[in-house]
């Protein structure tokens, strides 16, 4: 029996990837200069998904060379037609209300156009336990809720933050009823607490079809503990060709010029290297076979490269869009797909596979934002 999942209707959301941490290549880790997480190349990106009809579009956050995905969001935001951002934020980088701020800004550059990835990483340049991380993560969660409600003054007692605030407009957002919504993903414990408590969507890196059944039965039973109900998603990268051989031997030729220890070298750099979820993607690959499918049209190769999301589904249009559907009769509502390189496979799946599939923005199926076109920004002297 599915999960209760709050979009009950059988629309999803199918965002794209903006590349914004050095994770883009022709051939997977062969770094490639044209590639490169430069503003130019990440809009370039951002603007075709918006342009292709892709309706939310992950902007990662990191520490290694790259574009900060608040501003980067902030910049693009005038550029967009009709396009959500999903932007990756780590709690406990910004003092919350600054934060309140910043996410109410460009909210209203968006005109309401946002949606937050929260992340509970490390911060740059010091380890701490994982009950510090996500409790001060709960802690920064709960503030931001209560300022994008508050009308007035708030003070807040904690054990990270304590503060007075004499008013809590500048923290007021475009978005209604709660303010952008918050996409969370981690498998550990205290990761899924944390989710079930605060966030509207739980978001899964691929696994087997039974794990991740299973892993959003435990999730449902979680949040309704707090009274909740809520989505759920996959990311996931993508690999697509008119026939299913020309979509293996695409994913062959990925990992063609892959140097082992330059693989172990990306996947060690990134800030979740160690984390739960990355160690359970090494070990369901594992347990693939020599071609490293996992399942049928699971392939897993990516993660021989790189830390987080390791695996594609990979095949014809009619196979992907099969997969798809198994997984959205599984109850998700949500889908971050990426592919290398990113432009190239943005062109693709938007071809062969999204106009096949029923879409919505969550955003706007949970009423934080009216559905509408985005206005235009205008720029000028004020007389």
């Amino acid at each position: 029996m599915p999960p209760p999942i709050r979009t009950s209707a059988r629309l999803v959301e199918v965002a794209w990837f903006g590349a914004l941490c050095s994770d883009d290549y022709e051939f997977l880790g062969v770094p490639d200069g044209a590639l490169r997480s430069s503003y130019a190349h990440c809009g370039e990106i951002v603007r075709r998904a918006d342009a292709l009809g892709y309706q939310n579009v992950l902007l990662p956050s990191g520490w290694i060379a790259g574009q900060d995905a608040l501003a980067f969001a902030a910049a693009m935001a005038p550029q967009l037609r009709q396009m959500n951002q999903l932007v990756a934020l780590r709690m406990g980088e910004v003092w919350p209300p600054m934060l309140a701020r910043a996410i109410a800004t460009l909210d209203h550059i968006a005109q309401g156009r946002l949606t937050l990835n929260v992340i509970s990483s490390d911060l740059p340049g010091k380890k701490e336990s994982n009950e510090d991380r996500y409790e001060r993560s709960s802690e920064v969660i709960q503030i931001l809720q209560k300022l994008w409600a508050t009308d007035g003054p708030l003070e807040w007692r904690g054990r990270f933050y304590n503060f007075n605030l004499p008013t809590c407009e500048p923290a007021k957002p475009f978005q209604q009823n709660g303010g952008p919504l918050l996409y969370f993903g981690g498998i550990s414990p205290l990761a899924q607490e944390l989710c079930a408590k605060h966030c509207d969507v739980f978001l899964m890196w691929p696994e087997t079809e039974e794990r991740l059944a299973a892993t959003m039965r435990d999730m449902s039973a979680l949040a309704a503990k707090h009274g909740r109900v809520i989505d759920y998603g996959l990311r996931v990268h993508v690999i697509v060709r008119e026939t299913e051989a020309e979509a293996r031997a695409a994913a062959d030729r990925l990992i063609s010029r892959l140097d082992p220890a330059k693989g172990r070298e990306i996947k060690a750099r990134s800030m979740d290297a160690q984390s739960a979820g990355v160690l359970r993607q090494d070990e369901l690959r594992a347990k693939a076979g020599p071609d490293l499918f996992i399942e049928d049209r699971l392939w897993s190769g990516i993660g021989l490269a790189r830390s987080g999301c390791a695996s594609a589904i990979v095949g014809d249009p009619d196979q992907v869009l099969a997969k798809l559907n198994r997984y959205i009769d599984m109850g998700m509502r949500s889908f971050v797909l990426s592919g290398y390189p990113h432009r190239d496979e943005c062109e693709l799946f938007a071809k062969h596979v999204l106009p096949r599939l029923p879409t919505c923005r969550l955003n706007e199926v949970q009423r934080r934002r009216v559905a509408g076109p985005v206005t235009p920004l205008t720029t000028g002297v004020r007389k």
